[in-house]
């Protein structure tokens, strides 16, 4: 252990010692209740349950005690309190679990706070290193959180083949390193512009799965671009068009550096196959064709938007539909059916899917509850409305099939359901197989979603799918889902629908070599989304 760095007022560890274990008496001949006793002069019988005592006497141990002061040190990020605590903790001979030192090494790994810029960083990650050895040194397992921890140490200490051999080794002690363990490593290779090693960080992550997020691809397509690794680039704006809907602000940023540089105006190819180019748009699904660069020579470059027909206002292009592949619908559907079961009593969703196979398939699936309270206020659930909404999608419907009703049970047992009028319309939606009351206790988002999505049918619902059970869906094939399948709702003195726009909102790559990146926004922004526009044959007149 190191020298005493940080100073804090002496805790008295010795004077604390383990609860005594506590005696658990019971008698088979007491059988009254927790606690009985008998005539004077019979054996008193006792049973108390002992976990809310051996709970204090664990918070109130020395253990106990440290691992609280970690804890709230390691809430107000403050890693110089956290070593004090830990050298004292040492002094006195408190053993230390693996939750003290994964959270020593965590709040040790965290940027100082302004306030404390007084302390020494370079000493801190020198600590948290001691830390480490010490840890290994006591046999205390290392989890992922532990070595994501260290890399984290190491990157900051400018040691990034030491980070980088961390989370390689990882798989090889059986621990599953995820995105949080490598992004620290790829991001400082690309920060010092070592692209060789970042690819390798990258090709690491791929060979275990872990898939980077819009932040590890922008870093990797910075360094490519200051490096002018041009195929590098071309490779990570398609990888940037498969993972996000929308770039960020900072990533236009270094993708419209990269068009208006030098490198750029000497990539492509004057000369292609126009059929060759088509039918990899074709095979892709649209909007990108994959064959490299195509043009030669400086690219205009703009910010721009799109119109409600897709058409670009600076070149004329028009932004086309992109293909959902059926195989990631299916394999989509899969996953959402695994995560209903694990949330929903099983065979509640079961029931579910046997209904939808006999039932369906159906054009429009109706969030019932959504669409019953929109823009209601206080007047309650409103089924004239839900009605009307029916109504209008079964007209446009190519089968003239009613949609899809989702509804929680209780919908229908309440007293507006019970007014004739509305009686008559569930009765209705019943004989023709399009209700679905979901049960007491279950989240009927689960179930409208899963049928739309098994369906491949239209969503009507204003719901903005935001909430923790969307983002478990992730964040690459669902958004791209939603857009091409969410209808929205508006209700004035008639029933209008805003149905998904006809082109994707994506990174496209067209025919003739042009680029358009669609920048990110507030979805309730009201103002045009802004779009990059890059291509080689200026600008109309």
């Amino acid at each position: 252990m190191g020298t005493l760095l940080f100073k804090c007022p002496a805790f008295p560890w010795r004077h604390l010692r383990r609860a005594p274990p506590l005696l658990r008496m019971t008698s088979a001949a007491s059988p009254a209740g927790p606690r009985s006793s008998s005539t004077a002069g019979s054996a008193v019988s006792v049973s108390v349950s002992d976990s809310p005592r051996r709970k204090k006497a664990r918070r109130e141990s020395p253990e106990g005690i440290l691992r609280h002061r970690l804890d709230m040190c390691s809430k107000n990020g403050d890693a110089a309190s956290a070593i004090a605590f830990y050298d004292e903790a040492c002094l006195a001979g408190v053993p230390l679990s693996s939750h003290h030192y994964n959270t020593l090494l965590y709040v040790c790994s965290l940027p100082t706070p302004a306030s404390t810029e007084e302390v020494d960083r370079a000493t801190i990650i020198e600590r948290g290193f001691e830390i480490y050895d010490r840890m290994k040194a006591c046999g205390v397992p290392a989890n992922e959180a532990t070595i994501t921890a260290v890399v984290r140490l190491a990157v900051e200490k400018g040691d990034l083949d030491v980070a980088f051999d961390l989370v390689k080794r990882m798989p090889d002690s059986g621990l599953a390193p995820r995105l949080r363990s490598f992004s620290p490593t790829l991001l400082g290779f690309c920060r010092v512009g070592n692209v060789e090693k970042a690819y390798a960080v990258d090709e690491c992550m791929s060979q275990v799965g872990v898939l980077p997020e819009e932040g590890e691809l922008a870093a990797l397509l910075q360094a490519s671009a200051e490096a002018e690794r041009e195929e590098k680039v071309y490779s990570l704006l398609h990888r940037l068009r498969r993972t996000v809907r929308a770039v960020s602000e900072s990533t236009a940023e270094i993708t419209d550096r990269w068009f208006r540089s030098e490198a750029a105006t000497r990539v492509g190819v004057e000369d292609w196959d126009a059929e060759e180019i088509r039918a990899g748009v074709v095979a892709g699904g649209g909007g990108w064709h994959g064959k490299g660069w195509l043009g030669k020579g400086e690219w205009s470059v703009v910010r721009t938007w799109v119109n409600e027909n897709g058409v670009c206002q600076a070149c004329g292009q028009r932004m086309v539909t992109v293909d959902i592949d059926p195989v990631e619908t299916e394999n989509f559907g899969k996953s959402l059916a695994e995560l209903a079961c694990q949330r929903e009593v099983k065979t509640n969703f079961t029931k579910f899917q046997d209904w939808l196979k006999n039932n369906g398939p159906f054009d429009a699936v109706v969030d019932g509850a959504n669409v019953g309270l929109f823009n209601q206020g206080t007047y309650g659930f409103n089924f004239f409305q839900l009605n009307s909404v029916v109504n209008a999608l079964r007209e446009m419907s190519p089968t003239k099939k009613l949609p899809l009703i989702v509804l929680h049970s209780r919908r229908l047992k309440d007293n507006l359901a019970n007014r004739p009028q509305n009686k008559r319309l569930i009765e209705e939606w019943q004989r023709s197989h399009a209700l679905y009351a979901t049960p007491n206790g279950s989240n009927d988002d689960w179930y409208w979603l899963y049928a739309a999505v098994s369906c491949r049918s239209l969503l009507v619902t204003n719901d903005e799918m935001r909430d923790h059970l969307f983002q478990l869906l992730g964040n690459s094939f669902f958004p791209r889902w939603k857009e091409r399948h969410q209808v929205r709702l508006a209700v004035s003195k008639t029933i209008s629908f805003r149905m998904p726009p006809p082109y994707s909102t994506l990174i496209q790559e067209s025919e003739v070599g042009s680029w358009h990146i669609p920048i990110a926004i507030d979805e309730e922004s009201e103002t045009p989304r802004p779009w990059i526009c890059a291509n080689r044959h200026g600008l109309p007149i």
